[in-house]
This record gives C-alpha cells, sequence and structure tokens, in this order.
C-alpha cells in the first residue's frame, strides 16, 4: 500500500495509428508534464491491463491525449467527407476507460481529442470540421505550424476552473484541430471559446475534476503557465487518493461562446 505522501499515479492514454498497427504511441511532452506538477505517469494502452479493476483501484487520475478524429458513429452520425483517420479500437478503449473514470470520480484532464471524448462520452456531439461549418477566420489546424507556436487567443469564463487556473480573462494557444465540441454532453459546460465561437475548453461542475481542453499544453510542458493546468489536475488526484480538499466550480452559468 502506497504511503500518504506518495505521488498520485496518473493515466496517460496512448494510441496507435492505423497504419502501424503494432505500436502504441505517446508523447513524451504528456510524461514530461504530469512529472513536473508532481505526479507519476503511467501509459494506458488498448491492448494493456488498463481497464481491469485492480488495476484502476490504483489510478488517481487520467489524462485522455491528442489523436486522430473520433469515428461519428460514435455520436449518432455519419462522417463528414473531412474526417480524418479515425481508429476505432482506441475510441471502444477510451469510452469504456471514461465508462469507469465517471462511475469511480476519477480526476480528468482531455486534451484535443481526449476534450472531445469526454464530451461524446456524455452523449455530446462534435462539429466535424471547422473551416465547413464555423469558417477560416481562425487558424485552428495548420499541420505545417510548430507545436510550441501560439496560433490564437481563446477567451475564458468567468468563475470556471480554467481562468481560475490560467489566471485571466484570456490566453494564447497552440492549435491542431479541425474538429471541435458541438452540442454539449451532459453536464458538461463551456468555459473557452476562440474568436469565431468554436468552444476550446469543457468542464464538468461538481464534486470531481473534469476538465477539457483544445489546445496542446503539454507542448509548454516547461512553462508555469500551462503546466498550471497539469499541477491543478495532480492536486486533484491527490485529493482523490487521500482524501484532501481541491477547489471545483460546484455551478457554473456562463454565456455562450
Amino acid at each position: 500500500m502506497r504511503g500518504v505522501s506518495a505521488p498520485p499515479l496518473i493515466g496517460i492514454t496512448a494510441g496507435n495509428d492505423p497504419r502501424e498497427p503494432g505500436f502504441y504511441v505517446v508523447r513524451p511532452d504528456y510524461l514530461r508534464s504530469v512529472e513536473l506538477a508532481g505526479g507519476i505517469p503511467v501509459i494506458l494502452a488498448p491492448s494493456g491491463p488498463a481497464l481491469h479493476p485492480a488495476f484502476l483501484d490504483r489510478l488517481d487520475g487520467v489524462v485522455l491525449t491528442g489523436g486522430v478524429d473520433l469515428a461519428p458513429g460514435l455520436y449518432g452520425e455519419e462522417p463528414h467527407p473531412a474526417v480524418d483517420r479515425t481508429n476505432v479500437e482506441r475510441d471502444e478503449f477510451e469510452w469504456k476507460l471514461l465508462d469507469e473514470a465517471f462511475q469511480r470520480e476519477v480526476p480528468l484532464l482531455g486534451i484535443c481529442r481526449g476534450a472531445q471524448m469526454i464530451n461524446v462520452a456524455r452523449g455530446g456531439t462534435l462539429v466535424q470540421d471547422i473551416p465547413t461549418s464555423v469558417g477560416r477566420d481562425v487558424s485552428h489546424d495548420d499541420r505545417q505550424r510548430p507545436r510550441d507556436v501560439l496560433a490564437h487567443t481563446v477567451r475564458l469564463a468567468q468563475g470556471s476552473a480554467l481562468r481560475r487556473t490560467l489566471g485571466g480573462e484570456q490566453v494564447e494557444v497552440n492549435s491542431f484541430h479541425h474538429q471541435a465540441v458541438d452540442r454539449l454532453g451532459e453536464g458538461l459546460v463551456a468555459t473557452a471559446w476562440a474568436s469565431d465561437g468554436v468552444v476550446e475548453g469543457i468542464e464538468l461542475p461538481g464534486d470531481t475534476f473534469v476538465l477539457g481542453v483544445q489546445w496542446h499544453p503539454e507542448a509548454f510542458w516547461k512553462t508555469e503557465l500551462f503546466g498550471a493546468l497539469f499541477r491543478a489536475h495532480v492536486e486533484a488526484a491527490a485529493a482523490f487518493r487521500h482524501g484532501g480538499d481541491v477547489w471545483w466550480p460546484k455551478a457554473l452559468s456562463v454565456e455562450p461562446g
């Protein structure tokens, strides 16, 4: 049994490119971010023991990472022509993982695809292609742009965990997504938006840390600003394990973006 001072164990989801099914991969920046925040990262792969109850009992938090598009069938839609590669194995794994996490009230941090997965798992839907559905006024997805280059501004809702954690009304973010949250899943509240109205952050008010962001804070793992998101998650994971208290919004009433 771990002592009360043991760092929390944070599961980090790995994915595989369907073109190279023999490998599960996760960017090292996710691991570095969790380590720097004070957690112990554990990689969760679809074919591993991640869904075994005895393993889940040891997890104190979960980070859902970025990756390929979610299969639109998950939220009852036919695929848009712009839908990129999908990965049914990963979708099914993360769906089951989230079901267990919600039941256990495990603190969750979703990043890009991970935020979208949280929304869909709670019955929400996605904008399948921002350029054709919203427009190109904001550069959401430039694959030639380095990961640590800021792309656009995000507005943060008053009273939200995001605004409290990042310490301001708005923040500059990087951006590598052509999809986004559309209809919100059960209980979720949008708390961050790009200037074109695209949802950039979601939260689940209540007693459990559930936060999703559309950008990639792990690319800035050395910075104080975006490291704060991982620190907040690790602090919530430590409280989950040891029975402490961490601030989290009990209710949010936010104007639409």
